[in-house]
């Protein structure tokens, strides 16, 4: 099945062994890193590539590709979380809005607006000022942002689904609104819900760097693609290489994902299969 997706989208396959590797080297990390990211060396700062470092060496003497890859962990956990906690609480109120209309779809609707005006920065700045800022508080940040985009995609996906026939046929057979949302409603959104979360990760990684870089994400000890950013930001000038590898880790990371989900949305979306075995016809 996935190679025979592979090869009537190429760039999901590519999209998707790209963010593959990235998410591999991130973790492996967790058992094995080429140096350990608190060690450091003095004597061994700017170094440049070479085959003890294979990436150099920072400000501190710590080795790049470590840092990198324990960068990389942290930012597709914390996106990831972010996403889960806008799915697991988004998607069900999406749901509801149909499944109930009226009241409920007014408060869900007004809840999603209120929601859309404090974008992921201004939540990790008030998180951050009640409790302090870390990877934690980030994540948290970064769900409450994605729970009304989860609610609206769940919502127009499942406005389509609840007018077809066999929606109708299961209300009449006595089917309680909760079980046609989970048996009729959410089975059939899911290739839109997997797409959307896609771009949402992508999204996340971009958060969590950006609060990251301003202070309010992850902690030192600990490293993040933001944090190393933050840090390298003051020796741009003399040692450009120290933001210039993270940075463009975050952009292929992110480049990637996006390439995945384009090619998730091409190979799930009926109409554009619909085309493509019109013209194969042809």
């Amino acid at each position: 099945m996935m190679r025979k997706l592979a090869r009537q989208h190429p760039s999901l396959a590519i999209g998707l062994l790209a963010a593959g590797i990235f998410a591999l080297l991130g973790l492996v990390s967790l058992w094995w890193t080429p140096y350990p990211i608190d060690q450091i060396a003095i004597s061994r700062r700017f170094l440049g590539p070479g085959w003890a470092h294979w990436l150099g060496t920072d400000h501190l003497g710590r080795d790049m590709l470590s840092l990198v890859m324990s960068g990389m962990l942290t930012s597709f956990v914390v996106a990831s979380l972010g996403v889960l906690i806008g799915v697991g609480i988004g998607v069900p109120l999406g749901l509801a809005a149909v499944a109930w209309g009226g009241a409920v779809e007014w408060l869900v609707l007004r809840f999603s607006d209120l929601t859309f005006a404090f974008p992921a920065v201004i939540v990790a700045i008030l998180i951050a000022t009640l409790a302090g800022p870390g990877a934690t508080n980030a994540t948290i940040a970064i769900g409450i942002f994605n729970i009304p985009v989860f609610a609206r995609v769940a919502r127009g996906g499942a406005l389509a689904i609840a007018t077809q026939d066999y929606v109708a046929a299961a209300r009449l057979a006595g089917l309680g609104r909760a079980t046609i949302a989970a048996r009729h409603l959410l089975p059939n959104i899911m290739s839109l819900l997997i797409v959307q979360g896609t771009i949402q990760l992508s999204l996340g990684i971009l958060a969590e760097a950006g609060l990251s870089y301003i202070g309010l994400g992850t902690q030192p000890p600990a490293t993040s693609l933001g944090l190393m950013l933050r840090d390298a930001q003051s020796l741009f000038l003399i040692h450009p290489s120290l933001s210039l590898i993270p940075g463009l880790t975050i952009v292929l990371v992110v480049i990637a994902l996006n390439i995945a989900g384009d090619g998730l949305r091409d190979a799930m979306d009926p109409r554009l299969r619909h085309q493509g075995l019109s013209h194969g016809a042809g």
